[in-house]
């Protein structure tokens, strides 16, 4: 895995180096819906439906931020290599709602806190302003943390995090596509979907996976 994930990056900075006189540079940031898929969360989920919906999975919302650059292939076709920083993860939710006690408001919640560096090797297809793109996406680890919180009439009775970086693949290969649109010549949106390959664990045991939903606003130099 590791020297497929090298040789992408060399044909990525290959690629760069060659079309530099050509590129446009410029910066991105947005939101993002980071989950999990695979085997151990559908397990968990069917799990949790014995809860009598007290307990519930969720995504978590984090940000991104980077750069990328735009070569020309064609007068309608680019390659976008880019890298950003990106807040992944997971959550569970839960309101204890227990008989007689329902007004305690007794609430929990686990909350797995990935930040990752993505590094996405796009093409992309200009239509009129509307761009069409897909490509391989390398990501690596840089921080987990666990953390759960619980709490009581609204005050936070506990609130403790765990480094779990060690527990996690320090490296994530994947696919990303998406949409955008230029609203002018310098800014540019776009909507993408990340789909991960490898397994998240360190182990590589467990059927889980990233996936996240980016949403960003470009500036293009």
């Amino acid at each position: 895995m590791k020297s497929k994930i090298l040789s992408i990056i060399l044909v990525g900075v290959s690629t760069f180096t060659f079309a530099q006189s050509n590129m446009n540079l410029g910066i991105r940031a947005g939101v993002l819906s980071a989950g999990m898929r695979g085997d151990a969360v559908n397990n968990l989920s069917n799990l949790l439906d014995f809860s009598q919906g007290m307990v519930t999975p969720v995504n978590r919302t984090g940000f991104f931020a980077g750069a990328y650059t735009n070569i020309p292939v064609s007068e309608n076709l680019f390659v976008e290599p880019a890298i950003y920083y990106a807040q992944k993860g997971y959550e569970l939710r839960g309101a204890l709602n227990l008989k007689g006690l329902s007004f305690l408001g007794i609430n929990a919640k686990a909350q797995l806190q990935s930040q990752y560096i993505d590094i996405p090797v796009l093409l992309k297809y200009n239509m009129g302003g509307i761009q069409l793109f897909a490509g391989p996406q390398v990501s690596y680890l840089m921080q987990a943390d666990l953390r759960t919180t619980a709490g009581v009439l609204g005050f936070n009775v506990i609130d403790k995090k765990i480094d779990a970086t060690n527990q996690f693949n320090r490296w994530d290969a994947g696919i990303t596509a998406g949409v955008g649109f230029n609203l002018s010549n310098n800014i540019n949106i776009m909507a993408s979907y990340d789909y991960g390959l490898t397994k998240v664990d360190a182990n590589r045991n467990t059927s889980a996976y990233n996936n996240a939903i980016k949403l960003g606003i470009g500036f293009k130099f």
